[in-house]
């Protein structure tokens, strides 16, 4: 029989660290500002520059655009065999969550700031876009912060799971477009089409529209995103 010294089987204690990272975003102002903004975030996968590429493609003439980059790095298959690795970046898993939630919010709020100091924002004309992943994201925000934003839009993605639950969310005045494709494998149209209705518990202003498109942006999209930012 072995012999064990008495802190073989004492239990593990779990601490922390914190660590400083940097999270990246492009900017590109308006011919004068301050101007209104649109910020744009990626979905899973992807990274600050196809968020970009959209914000351009939709952004109406006279705004400022920006896209920030999800802090969590990973690696992408290559695009051909043999061919380097790529990567993409995320914005939270499963893993305490609401520690990603929190540093999501931080960099909004940072970044608005930031942005509006410079003279490059007009902080009552702060829109933020999210697609798939960074959806619910930013329904949090909006409706955690209810003064920040003048509007969010949802492309593709879902709703925070403790919607209906939370004391945290509050009502807002900024105006809510959430926009589904009809052939989305992860949320279709028929499947998140009680969306409006919940989010007109909190948001006295909601657009809800599908689209003839898989989980992705499509042209028809972008059209009616311009439009309802112009119009706002």
């Amino acid at each position: 029989m072995s012999n064990q010294t008495s802190g073989d089987n004492a239990a593990s204690i779990e601490r922390t660290l914190t660590s400083e990272i940097k999270l990246y975003y492009d900017v590109v102002a308006a011919a004068s500002g301050p101007a209104p903004m649109l910020i744009t975030l990626h979905g899973y996968g992807a990274s600050k520059w196809h968020a970009l590429r959209e914000a351009r493609a939709i952004a109406p003439k006279g705004f400022a655009i920006a896209s920030l980059q999800g802090p969590h790095q990973h690696l992408r298959e290559p695009k051909a065999p043999g061919g380097p690795l790529r990567f993409g970046f995320g914005w939270l898993t499963n893993f305490r969550p609401e520690e990603s939630v929190a540093i999501h919010h931080r960099a909004l709020l940072d970044l608005i700031d930031s942005l509006t100091e410079e003279g490059v924002a007009d902080r009552t004309g702060i829109f933020l876009l999210g697609f798939s992943q960074s959806c619910a994201l930013n329904y949090r925000f909006a409706f955690t912060h209810p003064d920040v934003l003048r509007g969010v839009i949802g492309i593709c993605g879902g709703m925070p799971g403790d919607w209906e639950t939370s004391t945290i969310y509050q009502p807002t005045k900024a105006g809510v477009f959430h926009l589904s494709g009809d052939r989305d494998e992860y949320y279709p149209t028929s499947r998140v089409s009680g969306y409006a209705q919940q989010l007109r518990m909190r948001a006295g202003e909601v657009e809800f529209k599908g689209y003839d498109a898989g989980h992705e942006i499509v042209q028809p999209m972008r059209e009616d995103i311009r439009a309802w930012l112009t119009n706002r």
